[in-house]
């Protein structure tokens, strides 16, 4: 149980900490308090548990033409969604969202690497001929 705990604590600080890097990087992505990070990383976490795959699921033809490109399209509609909830998280224009999502999902996979429980961490090893 405490595992579990932390384990989703864990998520919510990645999300927390990739949104406060999209929001360093794009001037049209901004909070208006520190406490807004955090309530739209819960949000951006719900909706991607649970409206994403349902959106996923409907537009599969349209994903599977585009070979997975539409996925970047969604994940800017969930980030536009969940900006649209929270009233101190502000996302403008369509392609913001866009980049944010790209930036946003990189940033998640690149600390997720790192975090993640029972897995071995990356190693780099350099072999001298």
């Amino acid at each position: 149980m405490l595992k579990q705990v932390i384990f989703i604590l864990t998520k919510l600080a990645v999300n927390a900490l990739a949104l406060l890097v999209v929001d360093t990087l794009f001037d049209r992505i901004w909070f208006d308090n520190t406490g807004a990070t955090v309530v739209a990383a819960i949000a951006l976490a719900l909706v991607n548990t649970y409206v994403r795959p349902l959106v996923l699921s409907l537009t599969l033809p349209l994903n599977f033409l585009t070979l997975g490109l539409f996925t970047l399209v969604i994940n800017a509609g969930m980030l536009k969604l969940v900006s649209w909830l929270i009233p101190a998280f502000h996302v403008e224009g369509f392609w913001t969202a866009v980049g944010g999502a790209l930036v946003l999902s990189i940033v998640s996979a690149f600390l997720n690497l790192f975090l993640q429980p029972g897995r071995n961490r990356l190693q780099i090893r350099i072999h001298r001929a």
